[in-house]
């Protein structure tokens, strides 16, 4: 088995699951780094009161068509095979990322507002079309180790996030337009899509078990604890893709630096530490890294709620970066070794999971920031009256309340892991004591 995992290690399909991973973090790191510049440009002149809500609504946009794609592309992967599931991932970056920078041109006024959602929503598809793909290619190439191989193609995730953030800040620092920046992203999904038009994919699980449709909906009725972890998926993405989408927008007039460089410092940790997941979970057991990764990001988004200079908002991302770190790739890997027999399908709704709360969550990280913005200024009225000194402090305040209130998920998810290892740790030393007594 050593030699088969090793092999697959070097396998040219795992190397594009790679990029189409990187290429989607890419994509939603340069979404984060243009959302102030789109803010700026296009919504505050709409509604400065509602231009937050609505910034989160399109950077919401891109997750719900994740939500949307990776369930179709789940139910279908198994009977349209992986690679041309990539190759429509290729397409939705390209098509997605066009609509969105060609957005001014093609409109004007509120109607550019909506061409930038519908061409998020489109970049969504594509990252769903990634993440219905690869995840069952890794649970299929490593069916023995999923949980660390899970990490290491997502550690490609972060990198993307890194290449994202440090270009848009650079390119805003040189005075590039930030629709040159964001077609980055076109250009790497084009290549994406002619590496994999080259290659040959595995088979997923479910196919090599002869598991029908079907039957991987059987098997995720059958044994209800699968949507024990899907609740608890909607928590965890929440804890980290909403906030990561959320930072620079509600932190760069905050902490005097840009907030997209909070989040390439936190994908620096990603990218490292999660190459090390394997030894992590065999030790704590995925429970146990699943409880200690919420105990640190709720230190983490607590600390960013009252950072105010670029010292404490470094120190607050590092505990939250470390926090979320392994919490995607460990869950997608428990859906994947627990419930093999739900194939591509129980793999995907744990996706499916993760994003509809980032759907959900960006929106309302974007009414609490508008609803404090509001309170502090003492009313809508008063925010276009305020000095720059004056809109400052309305701004602290309003990114410290989003931030508290975020912070309350990993909060709750500490005590829900600890209580899953508890039970889990009592489930598997009965049969071993049961065992024990027979021996006897």
């Amino acid at each position: 088995m050593e030699v088969h995992q090793h092999a697959s290690a070097k396998s040219p399909a795992f190397w594009v699951g790679k990029l189409a991973i990187f290429t989607a973090g890419l994509s939603a790191s340069l979404r984060s780094a243009i959302a102030t510049d789109i803010k700026v440009a296009y919504l505050d002149p709409v509604s400065m009161a509602d231009s937050g809500r609505m910034i989160g609504v399109a950077l919401g946009a891109a997750f719900l068509g994740f939500s949307i794609m990776l369930m179709v592309s789940s139910l279908l992967l198994d009977r349209i095979g992986m690679k041309r599931m990539l190759l429509a991932a290729s397409a939705g970056f390209i098509v997605g990322t066009a609509i969105v920078v060609f957005a001014d041109d093609l409109s004007s006024g509120r109607s550019v507002y909506h061409l930038i959602v519908a061409g998020m929503f489109i970049c969504g598809i594509g990252w769903g079309c990634v993440e219905g793909t690869v995840n069952p290619m890794v649970a299929s190439l490593y069916p023995h180790d999923t949980t660390h191989w899970m990490n290491v193609l997502h550690a490609w995730w972060p990198m993307g996030m890194i290449i994202g953030g440090l270009t848009g800040v650079g390119a805003s620092q040189l005075g590039i337009d930030w629709r040159v920046t964001f077609g980055l992203v076109a250009v790497f999904a084009l290549i994406m899509g002619v590496r994999t038009s080259q290659l040959e994919f595995p088979p997923t699980t479910s196919v090599r078990m002869n598991v029908a449709s079907k039957s991987q909906f059987a098997e995720i009725f059958r044994r209800p604890s699968f949507f024990i972890w899907f609740f608890l998926m909607l928590l965890t993405a929440a804890t980290e893709l909403a906030p990561g989408q959320w930072v620079d927008v509600a932190l760069t007039s905050v902490v005097g630096m840009r907030g997209v460089l909070l989040l390439v410092y936190v994908s620096a940790i990603m990218f490292v530490a999660r190459h090390f997941a394997g030894p992590l979970a065999h030790k704590l057991s995925p429970e146990g890294l699943l409880a200690s990764s919420s105990a640190l990001a709720f230190v983490g988004l607590l600390s960013l709620s009252v950072a105010n200079s670029p010292v404490t908002a470094m120190l607050a991302a590092t505990a939250w970066g470390f926090g979320v770190c392994y919490l995607w790739p460990t869950m997608i890997a428990v859906a994947a070794e627990r419930y093999p027999r739900g194939g591509a399908l129980a793999i995907g709704l744990m996706g499916v999971a993760g994003s509809i709360s980032s759907y959900v969550v960006l929106p309302l990280l974007g009414a609490v920031y508008d609803t404090a913005k509001i309170e502090a200024a003492g009313g809508a009225a008063q925010l276009a009256t305020l000095s720059r000194e004056q809109l400052q402090s309305v701004l602290v305040f309003a990114a410290g309340e989003s931030f508290r209130v975020v912070s309350a998920i990993p909060a709750f998810l500490v005590f829900a892991f600890l209580a899953l290892w508890f039970f889990t740790r009592k489930s598997r030393a009965a049969p071993v004591a049961a065992s024990t007594t027979v021996a006897e």
